[in-house]
């Protein structure tokens, strides 16, 4: 499939499915990430207990993170996807089930994101996995194919935080939990419809495997430091999303309808960075596209340290994701094929046990923040992380690419 244009990607009924089934799966997903915090946050009233759910999910990824990769190695990234969204659907239900029952408590609760947590490990890997199966080996096809997905991707940062607003505010949150275990049905259907079996790699032996994934991610120094980059990025990500029932409660009149917009503005940004990308620079070297606009991601966000319209605030993260969906198909792209294809299974769940691992960080810091000092604070240290993590990252990547430049130049 080497050097088929764009269209040949929109052709793909598999790939048409699978963006479908993320922009339904997804969009659930962002209507929770506004909708179970801003229910834990109304029905505690704590900031502290509201991040510590929401980590409790993060600790579920971990506990299962190297499990998965064997997971994963067994089934295949087709069978993983169905198994999680099958297995999600009927445990997010639980929650408002329980709720209306007036028995869900506290710890009940956390042990039920722990599991969801856990139940969604697998889909990380498996995701990746799964498009270069489809599509070969070619650097620029799946840049596309990954255009098109953080697309879908970034519009469910779109339509998924509005529309949870509204349905908070019109019906409930225990309600938009219920629509969120719907949309993980019916992606597990679109896939399972669409998406063909895939030829495996032959995966090596489980043990062995999961060393060598591991040694291969220490080892390669691009990979590396973009773990631990975006890692910790990530975690200022989470504490940020923690911090919007928060602002909006005590600067916007608990009005809901502006969380979900101000996620969204987010979202809207990157969806015009992805379109721009998949554009202009699918055939645009990776590294040289990371390297200059990656900073810009992380510099708008020190305009919500500042007491402002709620314009403003959306404003900045509109601008945060234009740089995010420029460069977010090209990363995607190169983390998956710098990984051999034997590797991939092992090596994605050992970078997710990083990413799963920094993540609660920030959870675990900013409730008590929020909850003492309110969220002026957590918005500036989410600024400044994101500036030192997307910093590492562009200067990362344009290094590797001297090297290899270096490399191929004759003597």
């Amino acid at each position: 499939m080497t050097g088929r244009h764009a269209g040949s990607v929109l052709r793909s009924t598999p790939i048409r499915a699978l963006i479908l089934a993320e922009v339904v799966s997804l969009t659930g997903s962002q209507m929770t990430w506004l909708a179970l915090p801003w229910f834990v946050l109304t029905t505690t009233g704590s900031a502290t207990r509201t991040a510590v759910v929401v980590a409790a999910e993060l600790i579920g990824l971990g506990l299962f993170t190297l499990p998965a990769g064997r997971l994963l190695h067994r089934l295949g990234a087709r069978r993983t996807m169905l198994a999680c969204d099958g297995a999600r659907a009927p445990l997010l239900a639980l929650i408002p089930a329980l709720h209306v029952l007036d028995v869900l408590t506290f710890p009940l609760l956390l042990g039920i994101v722990v599991v969801l947590g856990a139940a969604s490990a697998p889909y990380f890997s498996a995701g990746k996995v799964i498009v270069p199966e489809l599509l070969g080996e070619d650097e620029h096809l799946i840049t596309r194919a990954s255009a098109l997905l953080q697309s879908a991707n970034r519009a469910t940062f779109l339509l998924g935080p509005v529309l949870g607003g509204v349905l908070i505010s019109v019906l409930s949150a225990p309600a938009v939990l219920l629509v969120d275990a719907a949309t993980y049905l019916v992606a597990l259907c679109l896939v399972a419809a669409f998406v063909p079996r895939t030829v495996r790699a032959t995966p090596l032996d489980e043990d062995a495997g999961i060393a060598a994934g591991i040694r291969f991610l220490v080892r390669e120094p691009l990979l590396r430091v973009w773990t631990l980059a975006i890692s910790i990025g990530d975690a200022a990500w989470l504490a940020f999303f923690v911090t919007v029932p928060v602002l909006v409660v005590e600067r916007f009149d608990a009005d809901p309808r502006v969380a979900g917009w101000l996620i969204a503005s987010f979202g809207v940004g990157a969806l015009i960075g992805n379109g721009i990308a998949f554009r202009f620079f699918a055939g645009t070297d990776g590294l040289t596209l990371i390297g200059t606009f990656v900073l810009g991601q992380a510099l708008p966000l020190w305009l919500l340290v500042g007491d402002f319209p709620v314009l403003a605030y959306s404003g900045a993260l509109a601008l945060s994701g234009i740089a995010n969906g420029l460069v977010n198909p090209s990363l995607h792209a190169l983390m998956t094929l710098r990984i051999p294809a034997a590797l991939r299974p092992t090596a994605m769940s050992a970078m997710a046990l990083v990413f799963v691992a920094v993540q609660p960080l920030g959870l675990l810091l900013a409730g008590p923040v929020l909850d003492a000092l309110g969220p002026t604070p957590v918005l500036a240290g989410f600024a400044a992380v994101q500036t030192a993590s997307m910093g590492a990252m562009a200067v990362s990547s344009l290094r590797a690419r001297a090297r290899e430049q270096a490399h191929v130049l004759p003597a």
